[in-house]
């Protein structure tokens, strides 16, 4: 039909104006489907969507997805990657492609609270058992695994408490028995250790990366995603084909989001870094502070793991995300706590980290373990994570609130 022999309504719909190529700038353009269209039947019948060399659905994947997905390769050293709506959903997606029915599955006692709740509630009523292992003494690790253990999660430094275990030893050990691992690399982010190249000469990785890109990849405090990231491509195929039958995609302004921010990543990890050490050295200083739980600073537990795996990296002085935690000695009560917590001015109470700001959250630790920790001086934890603000406003905020909280 030509255009005159058509409504309005229909031109608009229709219409066949397509832009010049070769636009360029800086950032990838944002495509947004659900719908993808194909030019004939032939085309829709040959194109597959698991290898991203062609589009199908915008469920599948956009050129906006596929290019956010190579870049997290290019971070991580990964060759294959899917992209989830949130850190939790990538330990979901994992645990859902890899374990059925009779399966065992191994987490560290310090992992991320909401991944052991996945393990206590969804993959339980699937049959699939789990048991907590020791983060800080391989040979526990070695002793849990059984015939039935397939998969074994790995988390450099710990949730909350922020041990650092021997992830090189606990690799080999899982690698030895042919159980896949898998690490929650959200602190890591691809900066401070290669998931995928612990040893530097290509002999010992991870089989899986799981990413929370809601923390350092997005920067803002404003993105929720996730991503599973992978080198072996049969590995590779079942999170795909699982994230597919779950239904599991993106939003292109979010993906625009994380683009945007990955350029500055490593300048906003090193800074966040800078901040978090001068900060946590400043609070060893401090009477009501009994232990300073850093794996950059030396006495903390894992520390000397952190050292030999992240100790190269920045000429030496090794890298570490800005997040750590405090106990706060145990003569002051947690009402006293609290106040301290409320307190601050500059730190807000929020979850997540990563973010511009600076966040403060106290935790009940024992509520949070199935074992003991002896490592750990008796106290109240606060973790804090540290933003972009100048160093010594944070400073005089954390001042201020100890002088009202924990009086001499």
């Amino acid at each position: 039909m030509k255009d005159h022999d058509i409504d309005l309504a229909t031109h608009l719909v229709h219409h066949d104006y397509q832009p010049p190529a070769g636009f360029v700038a800086p950032q990838p353009g944002v495509f947004k489907a659900s719908t993808v269209i194909f030019p004939n039947v032939a085309a829709m019948r040959s194109r597959e969507w698991k290898d991203k060399s062609g589009y199908t659905y915008g469920l599948h994947g956009t050129p906006t997805t596929f290019i956010l997905e190579e870049r997290l390769c290019a971070l991580e050293g990964g060759l294959q990657c899917v992209l989830v709506p949130s850190g939790l959903a990538a330990i979901a997606n994992v645990g859902m492609a890899l374990l059925k029915s009779g399966d065992e599955v191994l987490i560290p006692d310090n992992a991320y609270g909401p991944g052991k709740d996945f393990a206590n509630g969804e993959l339980a009523r699937f049959g699939i058992t789990h048991a907590f292992y020791d983060p800080l003494d391989p040979a526990d690790l070695a002793a849990r695994i059984t015939s039935a253990t397939r998969l074994v999660w790995l988390e450099a430094p710990g949730s909350v408490s922020m041990e650092f275990p021997d992830l090189c030893e606990q690799v080999r050990i899982c690698r030895a028995r042919g159980v896949t691992t898998a690490l929650d690399n959200t602190w890591g982010a691809g900066l401070a250790f290669a998931p995928f190249d612990l040893t530097g000469d290509g002999s010992l990785g991870v089989d899986i990366s799981a990413h929370a890109l809601t923390k350092y990849p997005s920067g803002g405090g404003d993105v929720l995603m996730g991503s599973v990231i992978t080198r072996d491509q049969g590995l590779h195929m079942k999170i795909k084909l699982t994230h597919m039958r779950l239904g599991l995609g993106v939003g292109a302004n979010d993906a625009e989001a994380i683009l945007r921010a990955l350029p500055s990543i490593g300048l906003r990890y090193r800074a966040h870094d800078e901040a978090a050490r001068q900060l946590a050295r400043w609070l060893q200083q401090q009477p009501a502070i009994a232990q300073v739980l850093h794996p950059a600073l030396e006495g903390a537990p894992g520390h000397a793991h952190w050292k030999a795996l992240c100790g190269a990296a920045e000429g030496g002085q090794g890298a570490a995300a800005g997040l750590f935690s405090v106990m706060i000695d145990a003569r002051y009560t947690q009402q006293q706590v609290d106040v301290f917590c409320d307190s601050l001015r500059l730190f807000k109470l929020g979850y997540s980290w990563g973010g511009p700001m600076s966040l403060v959250v106290p935790y009940t630790i024992a509520s949070m373990r199935s074992r003991p920790s002896p490592h750990l001086k008796p106290g109240t934890l606060v973790r804090f994570s540290i933003g972009l603000e100048a160093v010594e406003d944070l400073r005089r905020d954390l001042q201020q609130a100890m002088e009202r909280a924990f009086p001499a």
